[in-house]
């Protein structure tokens, strides 16, 4: 079990220093201002999630701040379902779930350095 949580810890950090790179750089990413605008994410929104994501990255290396991290990332990941599905976007909504279940999953392991 250990070494299944330190894959998805690695794997949940290179996805939050990605999306969090990618949302400083929105000019090389046309999909993902389109896709911001339409759940009614500014620029400033857009660049305290990408702020928060990579928070999220560094924190889930840490056993002490690995709960929060995970309970951080499944919240960011809730408010874009939420965004989504009030603009009517199913398909993103959707998308999100294994996003999502990551995280719980996580929890659910604990930290694999963890006592």
């Amino acid at each position: 079990m250990k070494i299944i949580s330190g894959i998805l810890i690695l794997i949940t950090a290179f996805l939050s220093f990605k999306h969090g790179w990618d949302g400083f750089h929105s000019d090389a990413h046309p999909d993902q201002v389109k896709m911001m605008s339409e759940l009614g994410i500014g620029k400033t929104g857009g660049f305290v999630l990408s702020v928060l994501t990579i928070v999220i990255g560094i924190m889930i290396f840490f056993p002490q701040t690995f709960f929060a991290a995970n309970l951080l990332n499944a919240a960011s990941i809730l408010l874009i379902m939420a965004l989504a599905l009030a603009t009517g976007n199913i398909k993103l909504a959707l998308t999100e779930i294994p996003f999502l279940i990551m995280p719980l999953v996580l929890i659910y392991l604990g930290h694999p350095i963890e006592k």
